[in-house]
């Protein structure tokens, strides 16, 4: 059974920073591409950034690029997704999810992990 389990969140003031954690269980994890997602109350899920599944390309939201940055580390089976500069904006539950490749659906999701950014 395939499973993915975030880690990291909490709250922080704005300017700060967190990085969450995916921990893929059940798949091997390499064969993947990796996506992070977020979801703020009220609000449609909305995609976050994404990283190829040997690591070497990544993708980034408007509203995150330049602060956010998502890595892996495949020998541990996660993922990883630094960020900076933290805004109330980036407020919500956050999300991994996987891929069997660019352009096709994220059908593999973890149960998410809140941030909350206090002004």
């Amino acid at each position: 059974q395939v499973q993915l389990v975030e880690s990291g969140g909490g709250l922080v003031q704005a300017g700060g920073s967190l990085r969450l954690s995916c921990v893929a269980s059940g798949r091997t994890f390499s064969n993947y591409v990796m996506g992070w997602f977020r979801q703020a109350p009220g609000a449609e899920r909305e995609f976050v950034g994404s990283i190829s599944s040997t690591g070497d390309t990544t993708y980034y939201a408007d509203s995150v690029k330049g602060r956010f940055t998502i890595s892996r580390d495949n020998a541990k089976n996660t993922g990883y997704l630094r960020m900076n500069s933290l805004e109330p904006e980036d407020t919500a539950v956050y999300y991994c999810a996987l891929a069997s490749r660019i352009g096709v659906r994220f059908d593999v999701w973890g149960q998410g992990t809140q941030v909350t950014v206090s002004s």
